[in-house]
């Protein structure tokens, strides 16, 4: 049994008396800077983290398909027919969702049943991609078990049109994409527009350095209105600024975008525009080994998603406020936003001293107590 399996292994064997015919991994995500620049064709830089889906499954010989999880042990029952009719809720729809989308863009796979067991510790509505991580653990199952044959891009496709279809949430790719193209030491650097990839060494551990996450422990829901009213604002000023996607505007085209729209779109605008623009020169920030500069943009994204965007929360702020006195290089919060997960960039010998005093200042609100753990940049999604 491989390192890591014990648990869904024990829950394969226990729900379905048998032996799984193998076990496969895959991460969840932080993303480091470029929030809500995926569904504008913009760019983004996620790493994949040391937390993780691991999926045990077995195909079958009929068009049954079983699926169980840790987190709920109640076994669901469904068949190829139902998955080719979109029929499935709850947390079937992650794994079912990617059977479903597998259908629909390779009519011809040769498509059989299966018995599924999920187990995961990514945390759940704290922003750093559960979803996803369910999503591409199964599909590289699948895409083995079924001999599909398909790269990795478009399983991260796969992924994302399970999340927008079968879940209803309308996330871009980036999620997903860091899941799967996710290497040790190094953060995906991804243009959601042409989907092409470049990994980025880091050089935090060289430095160093730790990336503290805060799970405020406040949850959101993607597939409710705030997520969709921010895309719907982008969606709009793309439109009276004449181009396909804001990705098309730079920082140049921003006094233009005042005059024609009104000031609530204006600042989505804006945030998205800057958003892009702080990540390309993150990238060259990174490939000098300019960890200051990097932690400045991080600052700077911070404010436009809280000021421009608004998406953030006083809990989040909170989070980031006392990392910048606490001398980290920069914090922001990370994910869709609305709650989730702050992020601060730091020497690792005052990690502990800053979740410390992280804990402290929510206790002094009275706010519920948030989860503080650091991550590792780690590799993508793979069978075991």
């Amino acid at each position: 049994m491989t390192a890591g399996t014990g648990t869904v292994a024990a829950l394969f064997r226990r729900a379905f008396d048998a032996e799984p015919a193998g076990f496969w991994r895959a991460p969840g995500r932080v993303n480091l800077i470029g929030e809500h620049t995926d569904y504008n064709d913009g760019f983004v830089l996620p790493f994949a983290i040391d937390r993780a889906t691991t999926i045990a499954l077995v195909p079958r010989d009929d068009d049954r398909i079983r699926l169980i999880s840790t987190f709920d042990e109640a076994l669901v029952e469904s068949d190829l027919a139902a998955v080719a009719a979109n029929e499935f809720s709850g947390w079937s729809a992650y794994p079912l969702g990617v059977a479903w989308a597998i259908g629909e863009r390779h009519p011809s796979a040769q498509q059989r049943g299966f018995d599924l067991a999920v187990d995961s510790d990514v945390p759940v509505g704290a922003g750093l991609s559960s979803s996803a991580a369910i999503e591409m653990a199964v599909a590289v199952a699948l895409n083995d078990v079924w001999g599909l044959g398909l790269d990795r891009t478009e399983l991260a496709r796969i992924g994302q049109r399970a999340e927008n279809v079968a879940v209803g949430a309308p996330t871009g790719i980036m999620d997903q994409s860091a899941s799967v193209f996710g290497q040790q030491d190094a953060a995906v650097f991804l243009d959601c527009r042409s989907l092409e990839v470049r990994q980025v060494p880091l050089g935090f551990d060289a430095a160093g350095l730790v990336l503290l996450v805060v799970d405020t422990r406040v949850e959101h829901q993607h597939a409710t209105g705030g997520y969709r009213d921010r895309r719907e604002a982008c969606e709009r000023g793309a439109a009276a600024m004449g181009v396909p996607a804001l990705r098309d505007l730079s920082v140049d085209d921003l006094p233009r975008a005042r005059q024609l729209l009104d000031d609530t779109t204006y600042r989505r605008v804006q945030h998205v525009v800057t958003e892009d623009a702080r990540v390309l020169e993150s990238v060259q920030a990174l490939e000098s080994g300019d960890l200051v500069r990097f932690g400045e943009l991080m600052d700077a994204s911070h404010v436009s998603m809280r000021d421009d965007f608004e998406i953030s929360v006083p809990e989040l702020d909170a989070v980031v406020e006392a990392a910048q006195a606490a001398g980290a290089l920069g914090a922001r919060m990370t994910g869709g936003g609305f709650g989730g997960c702050a992020i601060a960039l730091l020497p690792a010998d005052e990690a502990e001293a800053l979740a410390a005093d992280v804990l402290q200042a929510f206790s002094d609100r009275g706010w519920r107590e948030p989860v503080p753990f650091t991550v590792v940049p780690s590799d993508g999604a793979r069978a075991l």
